[in-house]
């Protein structure tokens, strides 16, 4: 039996699992797969089928590489290889984010796993103009309390907590920035460093804020649980 034939029989055999999406994306509102969901099922049916992936990397693609136990043969999937930047992180980091991303593409065309498209899924959905309705008078409203700051203005250093996101569209954005957050929340000492943290990246939290409203208060009370801890 070819590599060809063999990796067609594993697609087929790993269609027929029922695989679960454990990875969620709260901006766009879909689930997705993780490596962790299908590649042990994967893994599993090329042992039995004698097949074997390696995925390796240089500075400009990476690679999958399926071979033949038996023969020898070979299939490369390639993939252009992009970079996380997030600034404060050390570079090793950014680079375990890039190879793990891209180890899940690789498998996931590979073994032709279909999943939600995510530049669909990204684009606001654009409603119909509706007639505007004849406004009837209404009583005055009481001013809404805006939820202040949790941590007041103070003298930071911009170098020690910046975050930097170059992201395609604000789901990746949302996500990258969710992630940063806890990132730096780890790295802080003191209540005093968290201060620093959100000073120096305010107008990103004003920015989560406005794309999205529910990410944005969690991240405030993982804040305000973090400070809670040094006291």
């Amino acid at each position: 039996m070819s590599v060809h034939k063999k990796l067609m029989a594993a697609r087929v055999q790993l269609q027929s699992i029922k695989l679960k999406k454990s990875g969620q994306n709260k901006f766009a509102g879909y689930s997705y797969f993780e490596l962790g969901d299908f590649l042990p099922e994967i893994q599993n049916i090329f042992n039995n089928l004698g097949l074997c992936g390696v995925v390796s990397y240089d500075r400009d693609v990476a690679s999958l590489t399926i071979t033949d136990v038996d023969d020898g043969t070979v299939i490369v999937i390639t993939s252009p290889m992009a970079e996380a930047n997030l600034k404060g992180t050390h570079p090793i980091q950014n680079l375990g984010a890039v190879e793990t991303y891209q180890r899940r593409y690789l498998w996931m065309t590979a073994m032709e796993i279909v999943e939600h498209d995510i530049l669909d899924a990204s684009e606001p959905v654009k409603e119909q103009p509706k007639p505007t309705p004849v406004q009837a008078e209404k009583a005055p409203q009481k001013p809404v309390k805006q939820r202040p700051d949790p941590i007041p203005p103070q003298h930071v250093e911009p170098a020690a907590w910046t975050i930097h996101i170059d992201a395609p569209d604000d789901a990746t954005w949302v996500d990258m920035m969710v992630a940063a957050n806890d990132l730096k929340i780890s790295m802080a000492k003191s209540a005093e460093e968290l201060k620093e943290m959100f000073q120096v990246n305010k107008a990103l939290y004003e920015k989560l804020k406005t794309v999205n409203p529910a990410v944005y208060a969690d991240v405030i009370e993982n804040f305000t649980k973090a400070k809670r801890s040094f006291f």
